[in-house]
């Protein structure tokens, strides 16, 4: 995936196609219908302490607006975008960096910033890809559990 296309901290507030929304702390736009996403949301769900993620799928019409805002194919199996601080991110960086910030097992994840660039996109891109035929489909919204439910932003 490319990167999310650069703008001002918190530009999402002043384009007239995006609806206002509570953007305090980390917001993580991702795919609503990959298991593998879903597993992620529910880990974080479970080891952000501190309350700092929320998560919207990517199929909401928030998701749609503020991809394409950030320059990004909703319907790409690539997108995936965090806002921190207002700022975007994307790729296995934002991955790597929502693991910091959940803690605990997200840990796990530092190492790969160690990898170039190219390798990170690389292997980002391989699972991205791959993702539904190796992890499957799933709702994340049908029965989130009451951890998830509570950062779901649908």
């Amino acid at each position: 995936m490319p990167d999310p296309t650069p703008r001002a901290a918190f530009s999402y507030r002043s384009a007239r196609d995006i609806p206002a929304f509570e953007d305090h702390g980390a917001i993580l736009f991702m795919d609503g219908e990959c298991a593998l996403c879903t597993a992620g949301a529910r880990l974080i769900a479970r080891f952000d302490r501190k309350g700092v993620f929320r998560i919207c799928p990517v199929q909401t019409p928030l998701g749609q607006v503020m991809l394409r805002h950030y320059g990004i194919d909703p319907d790409d199996p690539e997108s995936w975008l965090m806002l921190s601080e207002g700022r975007a991110y994307g790729s296995l960086d934002a991955v790597i960096r929502a693991g910091a910030l959940v803690g605990g097992p997200g840990w796990a994840l530092q190492p790969l910033r160690l990898l170039p660039r190219v390798a990170r996109d690389w292997l980002y891109r391989l699972i991205a890809r791959n993702r539904y035929s190796v992890f499957g489909r799933t709702d994340m919204c049908a029965v989130p559990d009451k951890a998830l439910r509570a950062r779901l932003m649908t």
